[in-house]
């Protein structure tokens, strides 16, 4: 199992969220401020199976807009893979 987090604006997360949905991974979403005066952040955590991991990052990239048409004053995603131990559902 491979947790997935992935840190980007809020503005993002709804697009990026929606279309992992539909090809039926699990989503969770965390919503913070980065900073006083910066806008939302949502990180997404997903939990999958080590074999889904590049077709959810595939997915992910997918809903990034390119760099030339990102407004460089905003941050752009940052995507963590972690190796899971243990996972259970109560």
């Amino acid at each position: 199992m491979k947790m997935i987090l992935a840190v980007m604006p809020t503005n993002l997360s709804d697009r990026v969220s929606q279309t992992l949905l539909d090809k039926s991974f699990r989503v969770t979403k965390f919503a913070s401020t980065a900073g006083l005066l910066s806008g939302g952040i949502t990180t997404l955590m997903i939990i999958t199976a080590s074999e889904n991991v590049e077709d959810a990052l595939g997915l992910i990239r997918s809903q990034i807009p390119p760099v030339e048409s990102a407004d460089p004053s905003r941050s752009r995603v940052t995507i963590y893979v972690l190796k899971v131990k243990d996972f259970m559902k109560v």
